[in-house]
């Protein structure tokens, strides 16, 4: 059984190159967080999410 490449595939794409091709497609197809929000501010500071201390943000 011989392997057709799928159309977006190059023809001279190596078996690596296959592999992450399509490791990238599949972790572009994951649900993806939402966007902004007080998570991602905690994050960019650098603060614990779920921070437990309230007296303690800056």
């Amino acid at each position: 059984m011989t392997a057709v490449p799928p159309p977006e595939a190059p023809l001279d794409e190596t078996p690596i190159q296959r592999a992450l091709r399509l490791k990238q497609a599949a972790l572009d197809a994951r649900p993806k967080p939402p966007r902004g929000g007080k998570f991602q501010r905690q994050q960019a500071a650098g603060i614990a999410a779920g921070n437990s201390k309230p007296w303690m943000t800056r």
